[in-house]
């Protein structure tokens, strides 16, 4: 069994930050915008560097998606950053309008996703953004798992012509992926051969997905982990070729199961090969005010939640 290591837990949106940054010394075409969330979308160093390629729109966040879709036109490339809720929810309209209905290209990035956003509640711990994204036509959807892989994510968007949604984190997590790692689009990662059960997991989830293979193994069970960072376009081949394997499959989300990546995953599975599955996802639920690790444990989004799905999928073989 493969053994992972945590080199230090970061939050997921400082992955986003120095990604950025990085970005903003390499890729001269590269602007951001932000609406009146610098700190929070870890963006100071990109603006320190690059005053004359920011744009603060302040709390104006349909003005940010239309201003983005208008510097494409200009060659640039528009990176946004807000919460996540505000990012999707509050400017669906614009996105679909003046963005994905032309194909423009502009990277869509949004923070504090999920309940993990904590003490600020409901309001602002989207649970449906994922679903929203997704289903516009042409709209890449990026969740990544550690703060390694959201910087190599944020860099690697940049190629990438056309409409983009990455969503990453508030909290601190476990950071595992490797450092000099190359980000693929649309490639999901295998991260533990089993022969038991199919543990699919994203962003958040993928650590807990590792922790609960672990406890499983010790069980007896020998549990895959697949790593999918990218919701749209989902890797069905290594969904399908894990599945002929295992015959029952886990979805572990930090997102409503209405719309997400348990949604895309069971869609695969209807159409090429039949499979018990069970979700790990919010359950149509909004969510609450709380701690990260107590949100995440009320609604079951740990690695305890996970290794019972899998045990109760294998029963259903």
């Amino acid at each position: 069994m493969k053994e992972y290591i945590n080199q230090g837990s970061q939050d997921t949106r400082s992955g986003f930050g120095a990604g950025l940054t990085e970005l903003g010394r390499t890729n001269p075409n590269v602007v951001a915008l932000c609406a009146d969330l610098i700190g929070s979308l870890k963006m100071d160093q990109f603006i320190k560097e690059n005053p004359e390629r920011f744009f603060q729109v302040g709390i104006a966040e349909a003005n940010m998606m239309g201003i983005a879709a208008g510097l494409t036109i200009g060659g640039k490339i528009p990176f946004t950053g807000t919460f996540a809720n505000f990012s999707t929810g509050r400017v669906y309209d614009q996105i679909r309008q003046s963005i994905a209905y032309s194909g423009k290209n502009v990277k869509i990035c949004a923070s504090h996703a999920g309940v993990t956003l904590g003490e600020d509640g409901a309001t602002h711990q989207i649970l449906e953004d994922i679903g929203l994204m997704k289903m516009l036509p042409g709209m890449v959807v990026i969740n990544p798992c550690d703060f390694n892989q959201t910087k190599a994510a944020t860099m690697a968007i940049a190629d990438y012509d056309g409409p983009i949604y990455l969503r990453f984190g508030r909290p601190k997590v476990a950071n595992f992926t490797p450092v000099d790692q190359t980000f693929e689009i649309g490639k999901g990662l295998l991260l533990q051969e089993g022969s038991d059960v199919t543990i699919v997991a994203t962003g958040h989830l993928v650590w807990e997905a590792l922790e609960a293979a672990k406890i499983l193994n010790e069980k007896g069970i020998s549990a895959e982990v697949i790593n999918i960072h990218t919701i749209k376009p989902l890797d069905n081949d290594i969904i399908l070729k894990s599945v002929a394997k295992t015959g029952a499959i886990v979805t572990a989300e930090e997102h409503n199961f209405l719309g997400g990546l348990g949604e895309s995953v069971a869609r695969v599975l209807a159409g090429n090969a039949p499979t018990p599955q069970e979700f790990i996802a919010t359950q149509d639920t909004f969510g609450e005010s709380g701690t990260p690790v107590q949100l995440m444990e009320k609604y079951g989004l740990n690695a305890n939640a996970i290794v019972a799905a899998s045990e109760k999928v294998i029963k259903r073989k």
